[in-house]
């Protein structure tokens, strides 16, 4: 374990979004004094911690200077200088995860390859250098397109259905690869500490969104065939082990209809499918990174009580200053959570928060998020 309560121990991060925001939260709890980076000057984490640093992540100096007093350094995006990480570890700094983990999962097209090299289950796919290699694969059809690099929050990823749509395809580095016919997409985070030990949270089954690509809500534990759930378990214990990364990894998956399971992404870092975690589980999955990535046991992933997340997106047509509309009537529903991510602006599926639901009964549990999504818009 990290002696982290000696004089001037410093926790740096590289991202003050609202996950930085919630891993604070947790790291209060263990009286750690922690550094923030972030481009935004007004950042959901700025006005939490003593020392919050307005710079670029992608900049070599900034970062290097960022982490020259920090004992540990992580991050809550995955789009930050490389370069600089992997000189501050040479320079003795520890960096969970570590800089050519997070190198390899920036580009989805070296991810993918990764899978392939390991044997870890995944969609056929094809590498592409841009929109005439993709037009040359329209016998696959239909199929989904992939930027390379830079895509988050269902930005850079496209199912092209015909070969009319082909026009659209990304016209930079990237990949296709085969449309899935699934049942259902779960996800498992799971934890790795700087000594090896290895725990995952249960299977989350998580609903997208059907036009913008992103989470919608999720439920926890998945409704699944428990041999299948152990199956999914396995795989993201699998996945972490063969990078030999420290820290918290996010592993989507598929579930086909013949009940096969594939790895669709994976994530560095805390992810919104574990913000339910927080209310859901015995520990944290903000703890649990902290946890890991300064060799600390591994805390207890066990759920207290069934919930589902809904995250609280703007609502489309509506960019300013954020009004939370039903924000009372959703706080009356026995068992809600609200977290909202100190955004002052909203603008169409900006994620603005997410709200939390506990509830032993399932068949409530579903109702009550059917009335939250329905009742709660962040408007401008």
């Amino acid at each position: 374990m990290e002696d982290i309560h000696r004089p001037g121990f410093k926790l740096g991060v590289l991202g003050g979004g609202q996950l930085g925001r919630m891993l604070i939260q947790s790291a209060i709890d263990f009286n750690l004094e922690v550094k923030i980076l972030d481009p935004d000057a007004n950042a959901p984490c700025k006005n939490l911690v003593a020392d919050f640093v307005h710079g670029k992540l992608t900049d070599f100096e900034t970062v290097m200077k960022f982490g020259q007093d920090c004992d540990v350094l992580t991050i809550e995006i995955e789009n930050v200088n490389i370069a600089a990480l992997k000189e501050l570890q040479r320079q003795g700094k520890k960096v969970y995860p570590q800089p050519e983990i997070v190198e390899l999962i920036q580009d989805k097209r070296v991810q993918k390859q990764f899978y392939k090299d390991n044997g870890i289950p995944t969609a056929d796919f094809n590498l592409v250098e841009g929109r005439e290699e993709v037009k040359a694969l329209k016998e696959k059809l239909p199929f989904v397109n992939k930027l390379g690099r830079e895509g988050y929050d269902g930005r850079g990823v496209q199912v092209i259905r015909t070969a009319s749509e082909l026009e659209d395809a990304f016209d930079a580095p990237g990949l296709i690869e085969d449309l899935i016919d699934f049942k259902k997409e779960i996800a498992v985070i799971v934890a790795r500490s700087e000594s090896g030990e290895i725990v995952t949270f249960p299977v989350v089954e998580l609903v997208f969104h059907p036009t913008a690509n992103l989470v919608e809500y999720l439920f926890s534990p998945a409704e699944m065939n428990p041999g299948l759930e152990v199956k999914a378990e396995q795989i993201a214990k699998g996945v972490i082990d063969k990078l030999g990364m420290t820290g918290l990894l996010a592993v989507e998956m598929f579930i086909t209809q013949d009940d096969e399971i594939l790895v669709n992404e994976v994530a560095p870092r805390t992810h919104n499918s574990g913000h339910h975690t927080i209310e859901a589980n015995n520990t944290s999955q903000f703890e649990q990174h902290l946890r890991a990535i300064l060799n600390m046991p591994l805390g207890n992933t066990d759920t207290k009580v069934a919930a589902a997340m809904v995250n609280l997106l703007g609502e489309d047509g509506y960019v300013g200053p954020a009004r939370y509309k039903g924000l009372d009537e959703v706080l009356e529903v026995d068992g809600t959570h609200i977290h909202l991510y100190g955004k002052m602006l909203t603008k169409p599926f900006r994620k603005m928060g997410h709200i939390t639901i506990t509830d032993p009964d399932i068949e409530s549990l579903r109702n009550k998020v059917n009335f939250v999504k329905n009742t709660i818009k962040v408007i401008a």
